[in-house]
């Protein structure tokens, strides 16, 4: 398919999704005696703008209107999403502050880089988004304009091209890249960024060869044909991106790892809170307006919502993965 099919089709499909219908939204939630009379944060551990971003305020904005609770964002980047653990673990254990984490919070348990068991020393109230990777080049690149032209590049200049990636070696987004490399053969070298917009923009410019990224994310630049994926890392293609082959199909035998991002209250929040928040979580995730978010993140493509039990099943089943992966990489 020519680019510029393959663009008409993105943009339809994408077209089809926003008008796709919606959960019904719930009604308003009862909140617990004493409880909700002032602005809960929500402590965000990466910079405004990017996919954890998105998603507080997607999913504070579909909260406010269901439990008629106000909300206020607190980005707190760095450490590769753990530097907004300290004042979270500061906070009083009392409701009004949340923690959104992503699995990198889970890879640094799983590495020993936090000690906070982010399934027994946290309370995940829910997790609201679980995506897949990619790997993406400018679509003008003349150099390459798939996965087989990249390869051919990569091998001809091993250990030469570049991919923006985050900082942190234990990362999901750093692991994959490894398995990748491990499982084909080829060599890149990763480029940290600590912030999307830095990433970003390092792939526009020209700065770096490749981005490893979450669809959702970039979902602007695609859509402006700035961007386009050349490999997504999943067993099957979703039907968004039939024309991009797969991590399997190229012969990188590994079980792909996903992005996942939840709230977390602190252990030790009254237990009636802790169910209302709960309750708010789901009831919020059905709305309308979330129901369209993650519609339009390609959220729809994994089974997105975890309720507490599933999020600690889903957070204990990662680490440990995480752990056999850093002891055969040699982490």
């Amino acid at each position: 398919m020519s680019m510029s099919g393959w663009r008409k089709t993105f943009i339809g499909a994408c077209g089809l999704a926003l008008l796709a219908a919606p959960v019904g939204a719930a009604e308003m939630l009862e909140k617990p005696d004493g409880y909700g009379n002032r602005p809960i944060t929500i402590i965000v551990p990466y910079g405004a703008g990017g996919g954890s971003d998105q998603l507080a305020r997607a999913w504070a904005d579909a909260a406010e209107k269901v439990a008629g609770l106000t909300f206020q964002i607190v980005n707190k980047p760095g450490g590769g999403g753990t530097a907004a653990i300290p004042d979270f673990m500061l906070a009083r254990p009392d409701g009004y502050t949340i923690m959104e984490a992503i699995d990198d919070a889970v890879s640094a348990y799983a590495s020993g880089d936090i000690k906070e068991n982010p399934a027994e020393d946290w309370s995940p109230i829910c997790m609201t988004q679980i995506t897949f990777n990619q790997i993406y080049i400018r679509s003008d690149d003349d150099r390459f304009s798939d996965w087989k032209s990249f390869v051919a590049y990569a091998e001809a200049h091993p250990g030469e091209v570049t991919v923006a990636n985050l900082g942190k070696v234990q990362s999901m987004e750093r692991i994959t890249m490894a398995q990748l490399e491990e499982s084909t053969g080829l060599k890149f070298k990763q480029i940290p960024f600590d912030k999307p917009a830095e990433r970003y923009g390092a792939l526009i410019g020209g700065h770096v060869d490749a981005l490893f990224e979450q669809p959702g994310d970039v979902r602007n630049f695609i859509q402006a044909d700035q961007m386009k994926p050349i490999l997504t890392f999943l067993d099957e293609r979703p039907e968004l991106f039939a024309d991009t082959p797969t991590s399997k199909e190229v012969g990188a035998d590994f079980d792909p790892l996903t992005r996942f991002r939840g709230f977390y209250v602190k252990s030790g929040v009254p237990e009636d809170r802790i169910a209302f928040l709960e309750n708010v979580c789901k009831a919020a995730f059905e709305t309308e307006a979330y129901t369209k978010f993650n519609k339009d993140k390609y959220m729809d493509v994994i089974d997105s919502f975890r309720d507490h039990k599933g999020a600690v099943a889903l957070i204990n089943n990662s680490a440990k993965a995480y752990k056999e992966m850093y002891e055969k990489l040699g982490l």
